[in-house]
């Protein structure tokens, strides 16, 4: 009986570790993201690998734990680490034209996980779970650009959505792709 009340209790803080390890490493890999950079000439917002991530954050470690990373990687570069797309920081990063993306970031990071929760085993149905997270992402972008530049629908959406479409379609299968053969394994490390 003591024997599996060991087991049971290093079981645990084991789950706790990985939770804590999954949340920094997500964190991390976002801030890595922001340093695959392209900058588009006609939009201020440039194409990043950090969407791929976050929906992986999500994905890999549930509602709670995947918005949790995201809002460790905004907490991190609020507070002064230069991991914002362009080595941006601080607080005042936020209020910039890649601010909503980042907000958007956090909700993702949560809703990611709560559409897979009863998504059909395979790959189409998580691809299409996933984009609608991307596309959360690309709304709170949009509703920023709007409240900063105040343009019209049909420029918002040339400069913040349309040029991002093929590249996010290709981080969103990527994602699909490493969830789907990584799901059962991923159940038993994250619980």
């Amino acid at each position: 009986m003591v024997a599996v009340a060991i087991l049971r209790r290093e079981l645990v803080v084991n789950k706790i570790a990985c939770r804590i390890i999954g949340i920094t490493a997500f964190a991390v890999l976002t801030g890595l993201g922001a340093f695959v950079r392209i900058p588009l000439p006609f939009s201020p917002v440039p194409v990043t690998l950090q969407t791929m991530f976050v929906l992986l954050s999500g994905a890999f470690l549930g509602q709670g734990f995947g918005m949790a990373a995201q809002v460790l990687y905004v907490t991190l570069g609020i507070a002064g680490l230069p991991i914002f797309s362009g080595a941006g920081s601080g607080l005042l990063y936020l209020s910039g034209p890649t601010g909503g993306y980042l907000f958007g970031f956090i909700v993702a990071g949560f809703l990611t996980a709560h559409l897979l929760r009863k998504t059909p085993d395979t790959v189409w149905a998580i691809f299409s779970r996933l984009l609608l997270a991307d596309l959360v992402i690309f709304i709170f972008g949009l509703l920023w650009l709007k409240a900063i530049f105040g343009s019209t629908l049909s420029t918002l959406l040339l400069i913040g959505f349309v040029p991002f479409i093929p590249g996010d379609l290709i981080k969103t299968c990527v994602a699909a792709a490493l969830y789907f053969r990584l799901k059962t394994r991923l159940k038993v490390i994250f619980g």
